[in-house]
Formats: C-alpha cells, sequence, structure tokens
C-alpha cells in the first residue's frame, strides 16, 4: 500500500523499489559500504575545507551555507562575529541545524544588548556633560546619574563618563565649600554684633566680609548658595553698617564736645558765660547713651559750676494806696462825713479777696472771677469797705482785668491753634472713632477756653464750626453706614426666625428629615452668630424669639439624637465583641464602620459627642486590628521559621548535591520531600522564592544524580565497546578459520566487568565463538554460516533500535529506514497500538533490554555496524535507560 514512498523520480513502472525481492538482503551490504564510504570521504573533505578557512567570516558563513554536517557547521560557526553575517546564518539555520541557530541567536542578541547598552551609556555620558553646562547643579541630579551609570555595561564609553563625572564631582565640590564659607560668613557676622569691638576695627572687619561675600556671589557656582542666607548675610551687613555709622557719629560728637570742653577751660573763668556755654553746648551734636557721654557731661557741669552766677532779680515792691487827699477835695468830706458809720468789711469778705488774691496769683482767673463776683454780690447788700480794702479791692480787680484781657488774648491764639488742628485732622488718616474723640475733645477744649478766655468772637467759633463739621463728617458717614448696617443685620436676624419658625411648621406636619433639621439648625446658629451689630432693644427681641424657635427644634432634635446615640453605643460593644481570631473579623468590622459611616450621614450629632463616640469606636477598631495584628506577628514569626527550616532543607540540598550518588538519590529526595511536607506555611510574599530554591535544589541534586548516572553508563559502554570488540574480532578469526596464538581468555580476563546480565550475555556470545574457533572444520564452517547467515538480521534489529533510540542511521539506509517505519505503522494499524518509535516486537521492554539482545546475536560486521552499535549503545547508556 505505501510502495509509492519508495519510488524514485528515475524508476520505471515495472522497476520495484530496492530492498523487495530476493535481491534485498544481497544488494544492501555493498549499497550500505558504498554509501558509508562516500560520505567518510566527505566528512574528512569538508573538515579539511574548514582547517583552511581561519579567520575568515565571510568564507565560514559559505562553508556554513553548503555543508552537510551538523559538527563541522558547529565548528565553522565559531569563526562567524559579525552581526549582519550573523544574520544571515541565523536565517539560513533557523530550519536546518537547531544548535547553530541556538548559537547565533545568542550571538545576535549579546550584540543586541551591547548596542542598547552602548545607547544607554551614551545617554548618561550626555546627561553628565548636559549637567556640567547648567548653572545651577544640584546634587541629586548627579545621584540619579550614579545610579543609572551603576547598572550600565559600556567600557569603551566608561573614560568619558569618569571624566564628565570628575567635573562634576569638583563642582559640587566647591558648591559645597562655597556654602559652608556663606555659613561661616554669617556666623561671623553675628558674631560681630556683640563683639563690643571699635568703630575701625568693626569697619575693617565688615569690609573684608563684604569683599568675600563679593567674591563669592561672583563665583560661577554662586546660584547654589542659598538665598536665606544671601538675604540674612545682606540685613546683617546693613544693619551693622548703619550701627556703625551711629557708632561713629557718636564718637564724632564725643570728641567735639571734648573739644570744647578743653577750649572754654582754657579761656579765663571771667571772659565766660553761663547762658552762651548752655547754647553752645545744647548746639553741638547729640551725644550717645554711654559713660563716655556722662563723663562728658559732669565735665561740662563742673564748668558751669566755676562760671560767676549773675544777681537775682528783685521782686516788685506792692504799690502804697494813695493818701486820701490825692483823690480831690472832696475825699476829707466824705470821710468827715462817714466818720460818725461803722467802717471795715466782715472777715468772709476779707477771706474771699484772700481767695481771690491767691487766685490771681496762680493764675486762676475762673476762680478769680467766681470769688469777684461773691465780692459783687456781698458789695450790692451794704457791706461798707475802708479805704485801704477798696483800694485792695480796685487793685485786684484791676489785676483780673489785667490778666483777663492776657487770657482772652491767649485764648483767641489758643482757639485759632484749635482751628488749625481741626482742619489738618482730615489728613491724619485716623479711624472713624478715633476722629470722632478728637473732634468731641476740641469742642470741649473750645468751651473750656469760653469759661478761662471769656466768649469767642463770632468769626472765629464760625471757622471753628465749619472745620469741626468738615473732619467729623467721614465719621458721621461711617456712623451712618454702621447704623444702616445695623438694620440690615435686623432684618437679616428676622429672616431667620422666620425661616426656623418656618422649619418648626414642617416638622408639626410630619415630613421630618432629622438629618436636614441638624443641618438647618446649625445653619442658623452659624448664620446667628455671623450676624453682626443689631440695635439693642432690636436685638434684645430677636433674641428672645430665635431662642424660642430654636428650643422648639432642638427638642425632638435632641430625642432622636439620643436613639441615635444608643445605637451608636450598640456598634461600638458590637465591635468590641469581635473575636480578632476569626477569620471573619475583618469583613465584620468593615461592616460596622460602613454601619457607622450610613447612621453618621444619615444624623449627625452634635460635634462633642460625635468626637466622643467615634474616639471611643475607633479605639475599639484599633484594639481589635492591633490583637489581629500580634496575632498575625506570632504567626508571621511562626512562617519565617517555616522558611528558615524549609531555605535550610534547601541548602542542604545544595550541598549534597556534588556528593549524591545514583544508589543514595532516592533516598536523599523522598527524606527531603516529607521534610518539606511536614513544615507548616511559609509568608506568602517569600512563597514563591522559597518554591523556586527548593525545586531548582531538587533539580540540581537530580541533574547530579543523573551525571553521575551517566557518566557510569559512558564508563559501562566504554566496557560493553571493548568487550564487544573483542567478541567481534574472536568471530572474524572464527569465520577467517584463523586460529592464530592469541590468547581470548586473557584478553577477556584483562577486560573489565560489565553488569551481570550484559556481562553474561557476552560471555556466552565469547564462549560459543572460542568453543567454535577451538572445535573442529565442520564447527567453524558451521559457526561461519550462522555468523554470515545473522548479518542481515543485525542490520535489521540494528536498524529498529536505532529508530526507537531516535539516532540518524545515515543517508545509505535512508529507504530501509524509511520502510521498517512503515512495517511498523501498517502492524500499529493492525493491532491497534502506537506507532510510535520503538514500537513493535520488542517495544515492551527498555532500551538497555534490546540492545543486550542486539549484543547477544551473533553476526559478522564491518567497521560502519560496529561504529553504529557503538554509538547506539553510548546513547542507551546516556539515557539511562
Amino acid at each position: 500500500m505505501f510502495e509509492f514512498l519508495f519510488k524514485r523520480p528515475g524508476d520505471k513502472p515495472g522497476d520495484k523499489p530496492a530492498g523487495q525481492g530476493g535481491q534485498a538482503g544481497a544488494q544492501a551490504e555493498p549499497s550500505a559500504s558504498a554509501a558509508t564510504h562516500s560520505s567518510n570521504h566527505q566528512r574528512t573533505a569538508q573538515a579539511e575545507k574548514l582547517g583552511r578557512i581561519g579567520d575568515d567570516e565571510a568564507a565560514a558563513v559559505e562553508f556554513i551555507l553548503q555543508c552537510e554536517f551538523s559538527e563541522l557547521r558547529l565548528a565553522a560557526a565559531e569563526f562567524v562575529h559579525s552581526p549582519a553575517l550573523i544574520e544571515r546564518v541565523h536565517t539560513a539555520m533557523r530550519n536546518t541545524d537547531r544548535r547553530v541557530a541556538k548559537l547565533m541567536q545568542s550571538r545576535l542578541d549579546a550584540h543586541r544588548h551591547r548596542e542598547a547598552e552602548h545607547r544607554r551609556a551614551q545617554a548618561a555620558v550626555e546627561q553628565a556633560e548636559s549637567l556640567l553646562k547648567d548653572a545651577l547643579l544640584t546634587p541629586n541630579h548627579v545621584a540619579e546619574l550614579d545610579r543609572k551609570w551603576s547598572v550600565i555595561s559600556a567600557p569603551e564609553l566608561d573614560a568619558a563618563f569618569q571624566t564628565a563625572r570628575a567635573a562634576l564631582a569638583q563642582r559640587l565640590e566647591a558648591q559645597v565649600a562655597l556654602q559652608r564659607a556663606m555659613i561661616d560668613r554669617v556666623a561671623a557676622l553675628r558674631q560681630l554684633g556683640g563683639a563690643g569691638l571699635s568703630a575701625a576695627e568693626l569697619g575693617q572687619r565688615l569690609d573684608v566680609l563684604a569683599q568675600e561675600q563679593d567674591e563669592a556671589l561672583r563665583s560661577p557656582e554662586h546660584p547654589s548658595l542659598p538665598r536665606a542666607l544671601v538675604a540674612e548675610f545682606a540685613a546683617g551687613m546693613e544693619k551693622l553698617r548703619a550701627g556703625l555709622q551711629v557708632q561713629e557719629a557718636g564718637q564724632a560728637a564725643l570728641a567735639a564736645r571734648a573739644a570744647f570742653i578743653d577750649a572754654q577751660q582754657a579761656k579765663p573763668v571771667a571772659e565766660l558765660n553761663a547762658e552762651t556755654l548752655r547754647r553752645e553746648w545744647k548746639a553741638l551734636p547729640h551725644l550717645p547713651q554711654d559713660e563716655q557721654a556722662a563723663e562728658l557731661q559732669r565735665r561740662f557741669d563742673a564748668l558751669l559750676a566755676t562760671v560767676p552766677q549773675p544777681e537775682p532779680r528783685k521782686p516788685k515792691e506792692p504799690r502804697e494806696p494813695r493818701p486820701a487827699h490825692e483823690g480831690g477835695a472832696k475825699a476829707p468830706a466824705k470821710e468827715g462825713a462817714k466818720d460818725n458809720k461803722p467802717r471795715g468789711a466782715d472777715q468772709h469778705f476779707i477771706d474771699t479777696m484772700d481767695a481771690m488774691e491767691a487766685a490771681l496769683q496762680q493764675g486762676s482767673l475762673g476762680a478769680a472771677a467766681d470769688h469777684d463776683k461773691a465780692l459783687k454780690d456781698a458789695r450790692e447788700k451794704g457791706m461798707r469797705l475802708t479805704p485801704a480794702q477798696s483800694d485792695r479791692l480796685a487793685h485786684l480787680r484791676a489785676e483780673l482785668k489785667r490778666l483777663s484781657d492776657w487770657a482772652r488774648w491767649g485764648g483767641n491764639v489758643s482757639r485759632e491753634e484749635l482751628i488749625k488742628t481741626v482742619e489738618a485732622l482730615p489728613t491724619q488718616n485716623l479711624a472713624m472713632s478715633e476722629l470722632a474723640k478728637k473732634v468731641g475733645s476740641m469742642r470741649d477744649r473750645w468751651k473750656a477756653l469760653d469759661s478761662l478766655s471769656g466768649a469767642a468772637p463770632k468769626s472765629l467759633w464760625e471757622r471753628f464750626d465749619a472745620a469741626c463739621t468738615a473732619a467729623y463728617a467721614p465719621a458721621a458717614a461711617h456712623f451712618r453706614h454702621l447704623a444702616d448696617e445695623r438694620h440690615a443685620n435686623a432684618a437679616r436676624g428676622q429672616e431667620l426666625v422666620e425661616e426656623a419658625q418656618a422649619e418648626i411648621a414642617r416638622l408639626r406636619e410630619g415630613s421630618v428629615e432629622w438629618k436636614h433639621v441638624a443641618g438647618t439648625v446649625q445653619r442658623l446658629r452659624l448664620a446667628w452668630s455671623h450676624l453682626g451689630a443689631i440695635d439693642r432693644k432690636e436685638k434684645k427681641r430677636l433674641d428672645a424669639l430665635f431662642a424660642d424657635a430654636l428650643n422648639v427644634l432642638q427638642g425632638p432634635l435632641e430625642e432622636q439624637r439620643k436613639a441615635e446615640m444608643a445605637e451608636r453605643e450598640a456598634i461600638i460593644e458590637e465591635a468590641a465583641a469581635i473575636d480578632p481570631h476569626d477569620r471573619h473579623a475583618i469583613d465584620t468590622m468593615r461592616a460596622l464602620q460602613q454601619r457607622w459611616q450610613d447612621h453618621a450621614r444619615s444624623l449627625p450629632l452634635e460635634r462633642k459627642s460625635e468626637q466622643a463616640l467615634w474616639q471611643r469606636f475607633r479605639a475599639v477598631c484599633d484594639d481589635v486590628f492591633q490583637r489581629r495584628k500580634e496575632t498575625m506577628h506570632e504567626a508571621d514569626i511562626e512562617r519565617r521559621a517555616h522558611e528558615a527550616a524549609k531555605e535550610a532543607i534547601s541548602a542542604r540540598l545544595e550541598a549534597a548535591a556534588d556528593s549524591v550518588t545514583p544508589a543514595t538519590v532516592g533516598k536523599v529526595l523522598r527524606e527531603a520531600q516529607a521534610e518539606w511536607q511536614a513544615i507548616g506555611p511559609v509568608p506568602r510574599a517569600h512563597e514563591a522564592r522559597v518554591e523556586k530554591r527548593y525545586h531548582a535544589a531538587v533539580t540540581l541534586v537530580q541533574q547530579h544524580a543523573d551525571q553521575a548516572r551517566r557518566a557510569a553508563g559512558v564508563a559501562q559502554a566504554g566496557m560493553l565497546r571493548d568487550k564487544l570488540r573483542l567478541v567481534q574480532e574472536l568471530e572474524q578469526a572464527v569465520a577467517a578459520d584463523n586460529a592464530g596464538a592469541t590468547d581470548w581468555e586473557a584478553r577477556w580476563s584483562g577486560l573489565p566487568s560489565l553488569d551481570a546480565d550484559m556481562e553474561r550475555t557476552l560471555r556466552t556470545r565469547f564462549d560459543a565463538a572460542l568453543a567454535a574457533l577451538r572445535g573442529s572444520a565442520e564447527q567453524k564452517a558451521a559457526y561461519g554460516r550462522t555468523l554470515e547467515a545473522n548479518r542481515g538480521k543485525l542490520l535489521h534489529e540494528l536498524l529498529r533500535l536505532e529508530i526507537g533510540a531516535g539516532i540518524d542511521s545515515g543517508p545509505e539506509f535512508a529507504r530501509e529506514r524509511l520502510k521498517l517505519q512503515v512495517e511498523v505503522l501498517q502492524s500499529s494499524l493492525k493491532s491497534g497500538q502506537s506507532a510510535g518509535p520503538g514500537s513493535g516486537r520488542g517495544a515492551q521492554g527498555g532500551a538497555t533490554a534490546q540492545l543486550r539482545d542486539l549484543c547477544a546475536l551473533a553476526a559478522l560486521v564491518d567497521a560502519r555496524t560496529a561504529s553504529r552499535i557503538e554509538q547506539l549503545a553510548l546513547r542507551v547508556a546516556k539515557e539511562g535507560k
């Protein structure tokens, strides 16, 4: 059915495929031998061509594209390093030679990684150079640049980056030095304020600091100076400069006054005048408040004490009363006419005159005028005075008139000053209340002047009144505005009262939304607190109405809030009853918090009560979370202990990987697995890492065991090869009837022993061949025919085992290999079994058993067949089957 698979393009329709008919066995050996010889010849020729390539990458690429042997292509691929040529080879070998394609892919990945690293390094170098050009270099930018460079591998740009980085480091060091110097200058400037230095030394120090500051501000790194320190230095420098000027002015004043005292002391005492000295001393520059100024003042006082003082003026003698005859001729007549009547005032009148005289001497014109009025009233009642008393009274009234005239003149002058002061009030930008007080005080002073200096002229009064009215106009407008505001506030208060009453009406109707009621009460209270000033009478009425309305609103609101507080208390108790060890504790707590939020949104409590309840609820929640956290902490400690135990298992497996053997690997892994399963869970964040390390350790142990097993298998394969070659050589000797002088037993004994089954199999075959060699000629001929007859069967079994092991049999066996695979497929289809490699006869046994059966088959073999058997034995040993 599958004959078409074996047809060649040049076959005739009547031809049969090779291997069919009776000639298949006869033609197989010559064709295989010829194909093997041709393949070896091509391999040798291409190997020589590969040796002549050298370092020529283009020639190596062409060789790879034309070579038919994978190991030679892989060797030639080692010479290809250019990206373009690597890409070409990878494209050509991607579906042809997996090893070469994998090598090229790894080199492409490495090249792309180097290019990416180079680009990142170039970007880092450019960033460093741009930072060097920035006027303001900050350390965080340099630190970020260092972090970028730490993960970059680009040796070709390392020198350029290090050069730029060194320049950046120098700039940062310069900035640090500049900032430290700035801090030191500010500290030195602060110390100069209380150092008590002289003006010259202080000025010198300030000049040095100012020069250093100017140099720092001219530095290329001056933008890095802290602005606060620069401003503080400038302010401190300005303050000390001003103090220095004051100090220099004080010293100049001290020197000038000291020179003045020295010059005056050098003059004769008779030429000095006290008033002149005082006037000149006062005209000198002002002295500072220190000990030197006090000393100079004492010297000046001592100088004044040595100057002779002028004699004091004598007080005026009181005017003597005129004699009676100076008044005219009628005086004696009057005096004589009155001689018969009582004369002289009473003691009260005399006391009043004394008081009037004392008031005049003290300048109290108002009191003197009152006393004068009392004296006039007493005279009108018939009080008679003596001439001396009359003269005294006239003298007192004349003095009162004179002082009153002076007072009237002085009062007018004072009124003029008052008018000027009032006219200047609008330019002083006074507060309205202070302006009103000022104007009121000016009017009071005007009235006081009226009582002291008499009535003012009408023109002055009109001017004063107009000035007061003009000055008071802004205050009057302000007070009118305040009055309007009070009326507006009263209207707003009435609106609030009406709003509260409307809310009461809605409450009584039954349409209650407690959150709205609470918000309305709070809003009304806040609006009432911000209402502003109201007239006292109106405010008293509105306060009463507003308080009554709020009381009506707050009654049911407080009842509802009490119920709400009870509900909050219940939530707190439920939260306190939560078991923190319960797995649903967090969900329960979140549900309670949601209930709390719902209640808080439905009806807010008073701020104080709300805050107190919330603090209690939060404390309970925090306690639950804290206890759960402690529980989780204990569990976390336990998980960390588990993690340490599992890490120890992984470390033990990693340490035992080198010493494990195929015989002990099972026990080691079973014990580790049992111990691993007995340990509890680890922290979730580290679970993947711990599991990964454990599996990696198990894989490492298994790999080492597999390597040891493969090494043992390879060693066994080597020993099998040696003994098999000995047996094959013995069989060749039997077939050629060449006994020779070889000691076959000694050669067999000189080889190491194999495993028991294989040793027994080969020993049986060796003994049979040795017995035939030592037997008669008929035995040798019979055994030789057996060996020759088993040649085809050996090739057939070898080909089947190569198919099962996945070994390439060579191009000369392609048709036979395909035929055998089709036969296996046909048999599997008939039997309903799997048609994979190794299916068919003997598939139930392992590859080792099949190899042992193959080795038990005595047959003549050529070099190619022996090589194929050795390759099969090596593959079976490596796979450990």
